[in-house]
C-alpha cells in the first residue's frame, strides 16, 4: 500500500529499495519556494541510521509489520530466547541482532518483537526497567564533586549512579540512555 511521504511520522515503518526503515525524525521545511520532507530512517535488518530528502508529492510503499508481546527467557551460545505467551512458540534471536538492548533483559520480561513476515526486525524494550545491583563501590562522605560511581546490574550493564546506592538496591534504569531515573 503506497502512502504519501507527508503522512509518515516518527514510527512508522517503510519499505524503500527492497530495504525496510523505521522513521525516527520527521520534518516539513519550506526550500526555495517549494515544500520539502527530511526525515530520518533506521533500516531494520542492518540497524544502519541515515536521512533523506523528499519532495511533499512522493509516494513510499508502508511495510506490514506485525508486533508480538513476547516473554524473555534465556540467553545462550545461539543467541537470545523468546517465547510467545499465548501459543507458547519459542524464537531464537542472533546476539548481533540485539547488542545496545540486551544489557536490559532480564529473565521474564515481556517485550515488543516486530516481525515481517516470519523475519524478527525489530525488540522494543520499556523506557525504563527496574533492576537490582551487583556490585559496586562505596561511597565516600563528603565526596560529592565526582558525581557519582558505576554500578553493575543483575544483567551486567554498567550505570552511573549516585553516592548512596548499595549493592542489593532495586533501581529504575532508562533503557534509551542507560541512566540511572530513581529507585524503584
Amino acid at each position: 500500500m503506497s502512502i504519501a511521504i507527508t503522512e509518515v511520522r516518527p514510527g512508522t515503518t517503510v519499505e524503500m529499495d527492497g530495504k525496510i526503515f523505521k522513521c525516527l525524525e520527521y520534518h516539513h521545511i519550506k526550500w526555495a519556494q517549494q515544500a520539502r520532507v527530511r526525515a530520518k530512517f533506521k533500516d531494520l535488518r542492518s540497524g544502519a541510521i541515515f536521512e533523506r530528502t523528499f519532495n511533499v508529492d512522493e509516494k513510499v510503499e508502508r511495510a506490514r509489520i506485525e508486533y508480538k508481546p513476547m516473554q524473555f527467557l534465556y540467553a545462550d551460545g545461539e543467541g537470545y530466547h523468546f517465547m510467545d505467551p499465548a501459543s507458547f512458540e519459542q524464537i531464537a534471536i542472533p546476539k548481533k541482532k540485539l547488542a545496545e538492548i540486551s544489557k536490559y533483559l532480564k529473565e521474564g520480561f515481556v517485550v515488543n518483537i516486530s516481525f515481517y513476515g516470519e523475519e524478527v526486525l525489530d525488540l522494543d524494550l520499556s523506557a525504563s526497567v527496574e533492576l537490582k545491583v551487583t556490585d559496586t563501590s562505596p561511597g565516600f562522605k563528603g565526596d560529592t564533586v565526582s558525581g557519582g560511581k558505576p554500578a553493575t546490574m543483575e544483567t551486567g550493564a554498567v550505570v552511573q549512579v549516585p553516592f548512596f546506592v548499595n549493592v542489593g538496591d532495586l533501581l529504575k534504569i532508562d533503557t534509551r540512555e542507560g541512566k540511572y531515573l530513581g529507585r524503584a
